[in-house]
């Protein structure tokens, strides 16, 4: 047993990590975090309204153009053209807030932390409620171990009514919050998150670690559960279900989890503590 639980911690700091760092890539669909869909892609196109969650499909502004140009390669990945794009749209119109959000998002991703920060700074100048910026300006400074000011701008983010994606914030917020070693406030994010919107996979699949982790073992289930009802199957999640279903001593669900694992993803390095878990 021991050697199960020594294999889910590790794995659950290399998930946590990971989504932190996946949200803020993800940032050029929904300002810098895990997309709201049922995808477990962050990159994925299966969003809702993709560009609308940066706000620029309901402006005409002259710079807007390029900031959609941009936005599209980021996605793509091609960061030396989106960069150059979203430069042009400033260009064109410097107060464009959406422009500033992306080029900070890049900034980030290319290692330019203090231009980053800059532009994020530049972008809730002009618009200081944007909730989308707030989020992604918040997730940022997480990444930056500054706890205390993420979780302030993760509030400030929530305080807008007209904030169609709560629960996105809120995630990040329980993310954010885990990671400064508080494990009461990260649970509750997550159950807010959930209350916004049930089928949020990434809340759910936090809930479903958070429950095994604290031996919540059937609450563990019923999310992870949840989260494949409604979400394609990864390795941390197949790996994760392993685990909690050889201690409540289902045999027939391991072997499910096991093969699929296996099969879907026999290069991960959840097969490879699953054979370790075997010996």
């Amino acid at each position: 047993m021991e050697t199960i639980r020594r294999g889910a911690l590790n794995v659950s700091l290399r998930f946590i990590l990971g989504l932190s760092l996946l949200f803020l890539v993800a940032g050029c669909q929904q300002g810098g975090v895990r997309p709201d869909s049922t995808s477990t892609d962050p990159m994925s196109t299966d969003t809702v309204n993709n560009t609308g969650q940066f706000g620029v499909n309901s402006r005409t502004g002259a710079g807007d153009v390029y900031v959609k140009l941009a936005i599209a390669y980021m996605r793509e990945g091609h960061l030396d053209v989106a960069l150059q794009k979203a430069n042009q749209g400033l260009e064109i119109e410097p107060n464009n807030a959406e422009g500033h959000n992306v080029i900070a998002l890049l900034y980030d991703r290319l290692g330019e932390k203090g231009l980053a920060e800059d532009h994020f700074k530049r972008s809730l100048k002009v618009d200081p409620k944007n909730s989308y910026v707030l989020n992604a300006y918040a997730t940022f400074l997480c990444q930056q171990t500054r706890y205390e000011e993420a979780d302030n701008t993760f509030q400030k983010a929530l305080k807008n009514p007209l904030y169609k994606t709560p629960e996105v914030a809120l995630t990040n917020a329980g993310i954010c919050s885990e990671r400064n070693k508080n494990l009461t406030q990260a649970e509750a994010y997550f159950r807010k998150a959930l209350n916004y919107n049930p089928k949020f996979s990434a809340a759910l699949m936090q809930m479903a670690r958070i429950s095994f982790e604290v031996g919540e073992n059937l609450s563990s289930r019923a999310y992870l559960q949840r989260y494949l009802e409604i979400a394609k199957p990864n390795a941390a999640s197949l790996w994760l279900g392993i685990q909690n279903e050889r201690i409540l001593g289902n045999q027939d669900a391991v072997s499910s989890y096991t093969l699929m694992l296996k099969n879907r993803f026999p290069d991960s390095a959840e097969v490879l503590l699953l054979r370790d878990s075997e010996k």
